[in-house]
């Protein structure tokens, strides 16, 4: 590209803009002191973006740093961006407010992201989707919560969207493809950049069924401002946020705030009043949101939010778990709802250690309890058939 936008390039395959026009937003997108409110000021005063680097006088008034950087853009790294698209033109879009692919949702929050690069397809930001959130450092039976709750709901025709983190994000991904469902990763980073690292090969597969979504330039690497900023994203673009386990100060409930602020439906799931991990959660709940305990529960509140359930999921019953015996169901009695030990287990059953091992093995297998640290067990996602 030219260090002279003037000379506009070709229009680029179907993102949008003539590349000219599509430069000088790459371009105002990077001045220093303007972030999404500012942005559509200046964009509304001068009808376009080119127009307001080609004034000779200031339209608003600017700081000196955001004036020089008027003056002086920054077209190498704008064409980076637009050399990162034209690498997979079918795989790869940039989308700006005006683009008729920019997802409504989230054109309607009060902070809009001007550009989005996506990595995907971009009419799955459109797509009917449910932010699923919590901590990057769940319990067992909190990571399978999100992914059960996730496939299920994505068989009934909900998008998937979460952050990509380790935990309960990666959980709600994985639950989402388990379904062949849509899902949709919000970005910390560039689009060409995946953190965790680890997620990489979950990155691409989210990519495929969906799409990896970012309002930072290609290049950018994971800082922690830019973290907040994602989750107001991943609530804008969904019809509500479930939260799966999360501490008081915890990035999701940030997610949450963001989903209330932009009038979303927020849910929670409870958990043991023990967990530090169900603590942010039960906050929501007294706040207002939704108290779910099945993934029916989020179908229900949203009503005709929520597309109609695809016939497959519809004609697909849950398998049954296997029985337990009268033994394993009365020894899941005696540990009640909170981690317990298999000392604890002798003591109140009168059993051997031996048989109480045994049982818990075999119930740990099925899926009705599920081992936690120090050696204790607590009951699982399956309920005990009665």
């Amino acid at each position: 590209m030219s260090t002279d936008p003037s000379e506009p390039r070709a229009p680029g395959p179907g993102n949008g803009l003539p590349d000219d026009e599509l430069s000088y937003w790459l371009a105002l997108v990077r001045a220093p002191g303007i972030g999404p409110a500012r942005f559509a000021a200046l964009l509304g005063h001068s009808g376009s973006a080119r127009r307001l680097f080609e004034d000779t006088g200031p339209p608003l008034k600017l700081d000196p740093e955001t004036l020089e950087y008027l003056r002086r853009p920054a077209w190498a790294a704008v064409e980076t961006d637009l050399r990162w698209r034209d690498e997979a033109p079918q795989q790869r879009h940039i989308l700006v407010l005006d683009d008729p692919r920019y997802p409504q949702r989230l054109r309607q929050i009060s902070d809009p992201p001007p550009v989005l690069y996506v990595q995907g397809d971009p009419t799955a930001l459109s797509w009917p989707q449910l932010a699923v959130v919590g901590s990057r450092n769940p319990t067992t039976p909190g990571e399978r919560t999100a992914r059960e709750f996730a496939a299920h709901l994505a068989a009934g025709g909900l998008g998937i969207t979460s952050g990509l983190a380790q935990g309960i994000d990666a959980a709600a991904h994985r639950g989402a493809l388990d379904s062949d469902g849509i899902s949709v990763a919000v970005l910390g980073t560039g689009p060409d950049r995946v953190y965790p690292a680890r997620h990489r090969e979950l990155a691409h597969e989210v990519g495929a069924a969906g799409a990896l979504v970012s309002e930072f330039p290609p290049g950018a690497g994971p800082r922690a401002e830019h973290f907040p900023r994602r989750n107001r994203v991943i609530s804008g673009l969904s019809v509500g946020t479930l939260v799966v386990e999360a501490a008081m100060r915890s990035g999701s409930l940030i997610t949450a705030r963001h989903a209330l602020e932009q009038g979303r439906e927020v849910f929670a799931i409870p958990g043991s009043i023990h967990n530090p991990l169900a603590r942010g959660c039960h906050a929501l709940i007294r706040q207002g949101a939704k108290l779910v305990e099945t993934a029916g529960d989020v179908i229900e509140e949203l009503g005709g939010l929520a597309p109609p359930p695809c016939p497959q999921a519809a004609s697909e019953a849950a398998p049954e778990p296997e029985a337990a015996s009268l033994e394993q169901l009365q020894l899941l009695e005696i540990m009640g709802f909170e981690p317990t030990s298999i000392d604890e287990l002798v003591s109140r059953s009168g059993l051997t250690p031996e048989a109480v091992s045994s049982m818990l093995l075999i119930l740990e297998l099925r899926g009705y309890v599920t081992s936690c640290p120090g050696g204790r067990y607590a009951r699982g996602d399956k309920e005990a058939p009665r």
